[in-house]
C-alpha cells in the first residue's frame, strides 16, 4: 500500500491560497497572491529539496496539475526540481479533464478523486506526494487516506483566502515527527497520523 504525504505552504491564519505568484490563483477576488516569496531562503530550500530527493509519484488536483504545466513543462534549465517535476509520474484526480496528455508521465484519474485515489493508494507502487491542491487534500482528508503532513508554516496572517481546511472533517490526531525553523521565521514541520 502506498502512503499519501501532503506538502502544503500555509499562513499563521490557515490560508493556502496563491503563495508562490500574484497571479497563481486569484478567485474570489484574492489580491495577496505571492505571499510565500519573501520567506523564502537556504533552509527553506534545503527543506523542499529533501522532500524532493526520494522516490515517490506526485498526486494533483486539476487546478494544480494545470498551473503547474506553466510553471514546469516545458522548462529545460537543468534545476533538480525542474527535472524531477517532469521525470515522476504525475497522477492528476478530476472529474472534468478529457485527458492528461499535456504534461509528459501524466495519468488521469477519472470520476470521484476519493474513490479513485483510495483504489490507487491500494495498489503497490511508489507513495504518493500532494503539493498543493488543497481542495483534493481535503476530500482526501475527510476520507482519512492523508498519512504525512509537511506544513510549511509563514509569519504571516492575510485574513481572506481559500484555507486549509474549510467544512467538516474528521478527528484525527498526528504526531510531530521533526520541525526546522528558518531564518525568515518559517516552521517546516513534519507530522505522521497516529
Amino acid at each position: 500500500m502506498r502512503s499519501i504525504n501532503v506538502t502544503m505552504n500555509i499562513s499563521l491564519d490557515g490560508v493556502v491560497q496563491g503563495p508562490a505568484r500574484p497571479d497563481e490563483d486569484t478567485r474570489g477576488g484574492f489580491t495577496h497572491g505571492g505571499w510565500g516569496a519573501s520567506h523564502q531562503d537556504e533552509v527553506l530550500a534545503q527543506e523542499m529539496a529533501k522532500g524532493m530527493s526520494g522516490p515517490g509519484d506526485m498526486l494533483l488536483g486539476r487546478r494544480t496539475w494545470q498551473d503547474f504545466i506553466t510553471a514546469w513543462a516545458h522548462r529545460e534549465d537543468g534545476n533538480p526540481y525542474t527535472t524531477r517535476m517532469n521525470a515522476v509520474t504525475k497522477y492528476v484526480a478530476s472529474a472534468t479533464l478529457d485527458d492528461a496528455s499535456a504534461w509528459h508521465n501524466s495519468v488521469l484519474l477519472r470520476g470521484d478523486a476519493t474513490q479513485a485515489v483510495a483504489e490507487l493508494k491500494a495498489q503497490d507502487g511508489n507513495d504518493l506526494g500532494i503539493v498543493g491542491s488543497a481542495a483534493l487534500v481535503r476530500s482526501l482528508h475527510a476520507a482519512g487516506l492523508i498519512d504525512h503532513y509537511t506544513l510549511v508554516v509563514h509569519p504571516l496572517t492575510l485574513g481572506s483566502g481559500t484555507r486549509m481546511f474549510e467544512g467538516p472533517a474528521p478527528l484525527t490526531q498526528y504526531r510531530l515527527t521533526s520541525s526546522v525553523t528558518t531564518t525568515k521565521g518559517v516552521i517546516v514541520a513534519h507530522y505522521d497520523r497516529r
